[in-house]
Parts: C-alpha cells; sequence; structure tokens
C-alpha cells in the first residue's frame, strides 16, 4: 500500500531521500495494538520498493519509542487459534522484512521501547537510544517465550550471557548499558537522539548507495543464518499464547501486581 494509506505510521519526506516514519499512536505510549503491528511488518517492503527513498528514520511520537503491546491485543490473541496462526506469519513478516529491506534503517529510540516496537528499534542497521530511556523483551513476565526478534538477534549484539540474563528475567535495560554491553551503536541525551539519527541519515543518504546496499545484505547473512533459531523462538512464542499463564500475565499488569502464573505453582507440570 503507499504511504498515505497508514493509520498508525506518518511519514516526512526530507532531503537527500531520508524518509522519517514517526510511530503515531503517543496517548498510548505509542503500543501496538493490531493495526499498528501490520502496518510496523508492512512497511519495510514500501521503503524497499518507494524510488525516492534511499534510507528509513523510525521514532516514536511524544515520549516512548514503543510501549510494547497492547493489552487488549493480546487478551484477544490469548487462546484463539486464528489469532495466533495470523500473528504467527505477521510476527516473521516483520523481522524478516526488516532483514530483507535493502535500504538502511535507522532508529532514534526516543523512549522506552518493548515488544513490537523493540523489533524495530533493534533491527535497525544503526540504532540511536537516549541514554535513559528503557529497552526490553518482557514476554517472561507476560507468560510467553520470548519470540519476536530476541532469539535472532541478542546474542549476536551482546553475547549469550547478557542475552540469557535479560530474556530469562524480562528485565529492563537502559540506553546507557545497551550501548556498553553493544545492543546499540549509540546512545545520547534524549533531546540529541532524532538529531544524530538524521544526520547520520543524510551521510549514508549521499553515500554510494550500491556499495551500502550490498554491505548491510552481506551483514545481515548473519542473521539470515539464524532464521531457523528465530522460526523456532516465534513458535514458541505463539504456543504458549494459548496456554493459561498469559492470561494471569496480562491482569497481573492490568492490577500492577506481581503475577502468579499457574504453571509455577506447587505440582504444576511444565512439559
Amino acid at each position: 500500500m503507499g504511504f498515505e494509506d497508514y493509520q498508525q505510521l506518518t511519514f516526512e519526506r526530507r532531503e537527500h531521500g531520508v524518509l522519517l516514519i514517526t510511530i503515531n499512536r503517543p496517548e498510548k505510549y505509542n503500543a501496538a495494538d493490531e493495526g499498528m503491528h501490520t502496518e510496523l511488518a508492512t512497511v519495510w517492503r514500501d521503503v524497499a520498493a518507494d524510488p525516492e527513498t534511499r534510507v528509513a528514520v523510525i521514532t516514536g511520537a511524544g515520549k516512548a519509542f514503543s510501549a510494547g503491546g497492547d493489552l487488549a491485543m493480546v487478551e484477544r490473541m490469548a487462546g484463539n487459534y486464528d489469532a495466533v496462526s495470523h500473528m504467527l506469519t505477521e510476527m516473521s513478516e516483520l523481522v524478516y522484512n526488516i532483514i530483507n529491506c535493502d535500504k538502511p534503517i535507522i532508529s532514534a529510540i526516543n523512549g522506552v521501547a518493548v515488544g513490537a516496537g523493540t523489533v524495530a528499534a533493534l533491527l535497525a542497521d544503526v540504532a540511536i537510544v537516549a541514554e535513559d530511556a528503557k529497552i526490553g523483551d518482557g514476554h517472561v513476565k507476560l507468560g510467553v517465550a520470548a519470540g519476536d526478534h530476541a532469539a535472532i538477534l541478542w546474542p549476536l549484539l551482546a553475547g549469550m550471557a547478557k542475552s540469557r540474563y535479560y530474556l530469562l528475567t524480562g528485565e529492563m535495560i537502559t540506553g546507557a548499558e545497551a550501548e556498553r554491553i553493544g545492543m546499540v551503536a549509540k546512545a545520547l541525551p534524549r533531546d540529541q537522539v532524532l538529531d544524530e539519527a538524521l544526520r547520520v541519515a543524510d551521510s549514508l543518504a549521499t553515500g554510494s548507495q550500491q556499495a551500502i546496499r550490498l554491505t548491510k545484505r552481506t551483514l545481515n547473512n548473519w542473521l539470515r543464518s539464524a532464521g531457523p533459531t528465530f522460526d523456532q523462538s516465534a513458535a514458541y512464542e505463539m504456543l504458549t499464547f494459548l496456554g493459561p499463564d498469559v492470561l494471569e500475565g496480562v491482569a497481573a499488569l492490568r492490577e500492577k501486581r506481581a503475577p502468579s502464573f499457574p504453571s509455577a505453582a506447587p505440582q504444576a507440570r511444565t512439559s
């Protein structure tokens, strides 16, 4: 579809073929519902096909980059085989469309990035984050396996020890710590993040386009080679959406309390 057809992403064309994409649901801290998830999965094909775009920059409106999945969407998915099957296809498209987009993607992570937002934030070719932003993959705290992008990307960026720790605990990382452990390219004061992302975008947009795109394609073979790991993690995430823990995870988030997962009850069977 054309960029004018998007409802929750806005687009601004800038000099040198730089396309600024803004996740635009600030009243919900840019949390992803079904519509936004579809748009985040689709937009990278449109970026790749658009002859006017050389580099894409993605950021969030307001104080957040994207505050994860909308809880109402999670509730609609829980136990719903058709919804889960659709999401399995779409989450795969989100990851692979970013990887396969031949044009550079830069993320300006201006605030919290969780869930689908973290996919776009960290799979971008250059990630620039606010030092005080929070980044995380909280799937386990919701009661589902870490799918999305984490298994394919985090060990490559931060190593297995850090990936195991953050993905098994669901703890958040500050932007400054994300830079220290290699999750992002740069961490800057919040008011400098977008300007720096646009500066890098201009540099890439005025450089040798074939050289830059072929370099990106080569580097992303590391991610393509991990495709089976991602496919398995995505399937496991969707499998756990069909179990009881996710309902307790949503309830605990809504009630702002620690979850009491059925699988962690005394004598519970976990396999």
